[in-house]
């Protein structure tokens, strides 16, 4: 069965649901997922305006991306507490007011904590979806249901890289944030009339030193990460700061464990199913999500083209993830997990090291069809994780993996473009400055994620070959 279109059993539930709340819902993923992958195409231009290095435009986004992971855990509960209605619009309030004081920041440090705010939104905004599918769907229809769920996300990376090229050009970047007001106003008006004012419940207290410790470690973390290379003030405080994280994530962990009510909950990762989905299938997302925040700046910085023409390549990536998606299901139910798993990743790494090779004159048409390829896996392989990961878990404990999932994959998703900064950055630390070409780093910095892409390989083929099989239908 095509993904295409959701299944019957899915079309029935989807009747008894409310329409213009779904599509609200879809909306706000909409506007996350767009401001998650818009700004790399007009960072160069933001790195000018702010007088900074391109590549360190990438704590603006890391920033946003992190924060929603850091505020995932702590939305469900407020949800519960509060109720999702005054969650929701005070979600979409947060996020427009923060996209709007992005648009007015006048230096590098303004600029992240806008972007810290706007994430805080973002992450409120988060749990109103998924959790309630898998609360209601069996698991013989939870392909269709996640593949139909995931539709509204991919159109906001398909078009956000031409979308902030073309923006970037025509008018200035503040307008890449500046046009979520609108959005943000017809969604909160929308939301006001559509979403039940359901009251909250009694919840156990709030773990708020787990959610302490959960941001202080990313903070660190992140941190740390920035700090490498000499713009940051070279290896010592980088490597202080790095330990500093490693050490906070024990104790952050120790302390999750010991809790009376913890902010997340580990037992999920005892099933092989949901471990391998979200630890090694957090290095693979963390690997792809990188390639968005590289490829932008090897275009613009390393091969001196405009910003509409790296935008306008960037598409190429994201319609083969669309392009691909009707499929994905009918190759799980044909093939499995394992078997799918495996071919997206050996098919991302070869793109990868395909990339690795690209130079300024190398032809448009070569170029496309590796870019078209890498989305086509990418959709794949993201796909195939999403789906296996909740295979094996009972109902009772899909609140808890559900909440455990989307915070590891916001972290890997958020890392990805810090990885893909740090890469760049060592490079110029090892060959020192100026003694490579402008392209030579990007192409070093493929060659690294491809690498880097065996680790996810090693765990695929180690998966029960059976693995998800219910979830397939086979």
């Amino acid at each position: 069965m095509s993904s295409s279109a959701p299944s019957a059993s899915t079309r029935r539930r989807s009747e008894t649901l409310n329409r213009p709340l779904a599509l609200l819902v879809a909306g706000t993923f909409f506007m996350e997922n767009l401001d998650g992958t818009i700004i790399a195409t007009a960072a160069p231009a933001i790195a000018r305006d702010l007088r900074v290095d391109p590549v360190d435009v990438n704590l603006a986004m890391t920033a946003y991306l992190v924060t929603i992971a850091v505020g995932i855990p702590i939305s469900g509960w407020l949800t519960d507490r509060f109720g999702g209605r005054r969650i929701l619009v005070t979600a979409i309030a947060v996020f427009t007011l923060a996209s709007v004081l992005c648009a007015v920041s006048v230096n590098l440090p303004m600029l992240v904590a806008m972007r810290v705010l706007q994430g805080v939104g973002g992450a409120l905004m988060v749990p109103v979806g998924r959790l309630v599918v898998l609360r209601v769907t069996e698991k013989r229809d939870l392909l269709d249901a996640i593949a139909f769920l995931t539709w509204p996300a991919l159109v906001a990376p398909v078009i956000a890289p031409a979308l902030g090229g073309w923006i970037t050009t025509v008018a200035s970047w503040h307008w890449i944030f500046l046009i979520n007001a609108p959005l943000g106003a017809v969604a909160l008006v929308v939301a006001l009339r559509v979403v039940p004012a359901l009251p909250g419940g009694r919840m156990p207290p709030l773990d708020w030193r787990g959610f302490g410790l959960c941001a202080l470690t990313l903070a660190a973390l992140l941190l740390g990460l920035e700090l490498v290379g000499p713009q940051g003030g070279g290896g010592l405080p980088a490597a202080a700061t790095l330990v500093g994280a490693a050490v906070l994530g024990m104790v952050t962990a120790l302390w999750l464990r010991r809790a009376a009510h913890p902010l997340l909950r580990f037992g999920a990762l005892r099933l092989q199913s949901f471990r391998v989905s979200n630890v090694a299938g957090g290095v693979y997302r963390m690997l792809i999500s990188a390639v968005p925040f590289l490829l932008p700046l090897m275009f613009q910085v390393g091969f001196g083209w405009s910003p509409v023409r790296a935008g306008l390549l960037v598409l190429l990536l994201f319609l083969g993830n669309v392009a691909i998606k009707p499929a994905t299901s009918p190759l799980i139910r044909r093939f499995g997990f394992r078997t799918v798993l495996i071919a997206s990743i050996v098919g991302g790494l070869l793109a990868f090291a395909a990339l690795a090779f690209v130079r300024p004159g190398t032809p448009l048409w070569l170029i496309a069809p590796v870019l078209v390829l890498s989305g086509v896996f990418r959709s794949v392989g993201f796909s195939a994780y999403n789906s296996l990961q909740f295979a094996d878990v009972e109902q009772a404990g899909m609140t808890d993996a559900n909440t455990l999932a989307s915070t590891l994959q916001q972290v890997a998703i958020g890392l990805g473009v810090a990885i893909g900064a740090v890469i760049l950055r060592l490079v110029d630390v090892v060959a020192r400055p100026g003694t490579l070409g402008p392209e030579l780093p990007y192409g070093i910095a493929f060659g690294v994620l491809a690498a880097l892409m065996l680790h996810p390989l090693v765990a695929a083929l180690l998966l029960h070959r059976a693995a998800g099989d219910e979830v397939a239908g086979r």
